[in-house]
């Protein structure tokens, strides 16, 4: 979780897919190696992320990273958007691993950081130094100089530390003990399968990852709000584990329910499906039964119901051990990990007819979101956390300047936010582009915009807000009209001035970063 680290190289070995899921070994997920994602399609089948542009209607102001597919998938996003919309709470965070100077596809997630922040909702950043210095091996004095520079780019980008909040792991009491306890809803088993750790990781790097998921929900420590996390997709094994660990953190699961027993998610789709089939008034008392169900189960073909036969089987003992008993859709709180007083305190809060269990309470009269309020206000109310599951969003990785992947290894690939005006105008006119061979099949066949790094550059950065501006620089790639030679020339240009306004703002913002409530040298040496 830390905004993108494309440019970082693996220590890790081959990487893994996330949590070992078969198939997916082009598009694997490392956190802390070098992967890139060869086809972003896939990411939609093998992890789940979603289609930004399913939900960009929805987004308030939208910016121009979203309106232009840099920003291409989501986990989640609508709480937010909704959130945004409406001008309620809402929070944003992403953390930086200070390795190395910040570069142009970090200010990636400085912009997304920002934007939310402007907004309206609560925005943090964070130096993941502990990450560094675990993962990486980095002295606490690199870390410092390379941690300045990061919060320097930041502000000057747009950042107001008043009205958000800037933290270092090592010196942030609050997600270290955060961490503690979510370390207790985690094991080595799950770490091993996500991460690929074994017998030689470091127990300070698995250390670490607890604290990533830490500064994940760190911002709904005061109150539970809908919090979105900008990365690369390299990045989602963190989000999807602190999604886990928000969950089993919670007091209470709501879910739905029929009977008074337990169903399996497959088991009770079942029973759903012949609850809105079968008629009450066909039986004696008018009322529908497990028994009743079980019956009319049994004389449906196997093949119709979709189902295997075990789960058949299954459901169907369920069913015929509960009798006579009424089958009746409702709510269903679970205790998770309540705490009596909390237990207590729910039953007191739900309204209308009710059945108290032993370990789960099933509500009548209220519907599923209700309840999920409901719960999470008395969890908060008697001193849980009521954690909602974050939200993520994906940016592209930005190609190298020399084609292929970023690399720090290859200074010609990136530029830094740190280059010499004069060096980045200079890398840009150095950079491949996706133009032909010649100037005249150019002018025949036109550009491959899609393919070229240089594009990228107009699209990602240069062309700022001017969406106009960025369609005409494709549309007259594509169409022959602009020659790469002039189009570097251009990009080369605005890269310079970029560069120089953006140092210059950096000077500016020296005395804020100053004043800020963060530490800018670390206590800890090594």
């Amino acid at each position: 979780m830390t905004g993108d680290d494309q440019l970082e190289e693996s220590e890790q070995g081959e990487p893994l897919p996330d949590g070992g899921a078969a198939g997916a070994d082009d598009v694997a997920l490392d956190p802390w190696g070098s992967s890139s994602v060869s086809d972003y399609r896939k990411l939609f089948e093998e992890f789940g992320i979603e289609e930004f542009d399913a939900v960009l209607e929805e987004v308030p102001n939208p910016h121009y990273l979203m309106r232009r597919g840099v920003i291409f998938g989501h986990r989640d996003y609508r709480p937010v958007a909704r959130a945004l919309q409406n001008d309620e709470p809402a929070a944003v965070l992403s953390g930086f691993m200070p390795t190395g100077d910040p570069h142009i596809g970090h200010k990636l997630v400085f912009d997304e950081i920002i934007w939310h922040q402007q907004q309206g909702a609560d925005a943090y950043a964070l130096i993941a130094d502990l990450e560094a210095n675990s993962a990486r091996g980095m002295s606490w004095d690199e870390i410092d100089e390379h941690a300045r520079n990061y919060l320097l780019s930041l502000l000057a980008l747009g950042f107001d530390p008043e009205a958000g909040e800037l933290y270092r792991q090592s010196a942030n009491r609050e997600v270290q003990d955060l961490a503690f306890e979510l370390g207790a809803e985690a094991n080595f088993s799950e770490l091993q399968a996500i991460y690929g750790f074994d017998g030689e990781t470091d127990v300070s790097h698995m250390q670490s990852v607890v604290t990533q998921m830490a500064d994940i929900l760190y911002p709904q420590l005061e109150e539970p709000k809908p919090t979105v996390i900008p990365v690369g997709p390299d990045q989602d094994p963190h989000v999807r584990l602190a999604r886990d660990l928000a969950e089993r953190m919670r007091f209470f699961k709501v879910s739905e329910a029929y009977a008074s027993f337990e169903l399996e998610p497959v088991e009770r789709d079942l029973v759903a499906e012949f609850h809105e089939r079968l008629e009450p008034a066909e039986f004696d008392d008018d009322t529908l039964r497990c028994v009743h169900v079980a019956e009319a189960l049994e004389e449906a073909p196997l093949s119709e119901l979709g189902i295997a036969a075990d789960v058949l089987r299954s459901v169907l003992t369920k069913l015929t051990e509960a009798g006579m008993e009424p089958i009746r859709p409702r709510t269903r709180f679970s205790d998770r990990r309540a705490t009596e007083e909390a237990f207590d305190a729910l039953i007191d809060a739900i309204d209308g007819e009710k059945r108290v269990y032993e370990n789960h309470i099933d509500a009548f009269e209220i519907d599923r979101d209700e309840a999920e309020e409901l719960a999470r206000q008395v969890e908060v109310d008697t001193g849980g956390y009521g954690f909602r599951p974050p939200s993520s969003i994906y940016h592209r990785f930005m190609t190298g300047l020399t084609g292929g992947k970023m690399s720090s290894s290859i200074p010609a690939s990136h530029i830094s936010l740190l280059d010499d005006p004069e060096d980045g105008y200079n890398k840009v006119k150095s950079a491949t582009t996706g133009g032909r061979e010649t100037a005249a099949e150019q002018r025949e066949k036109g550009g491959k915009a899609d393919e070229c790094p240089v594009y990228e550059l107009y699209a990602y950065l240069l062309a700022g807000d001017d969406d106009e501006f960025a369609k005409r620089v494709y549309d007259e790639c594509v169409g022959g009209e602009r020659l790469c030679g002039d189009c570097k020339e251009q990009a080369a240009q605005l890269m310079k001035e970029f560069l120089e306004e953006h140092q210059e703002k950096r000077e500016d913002v020296a005395d804020l970063l100053e004043a800020a409530e963060i530490e800018l040298e670390s206590p800890r040496r090594q």
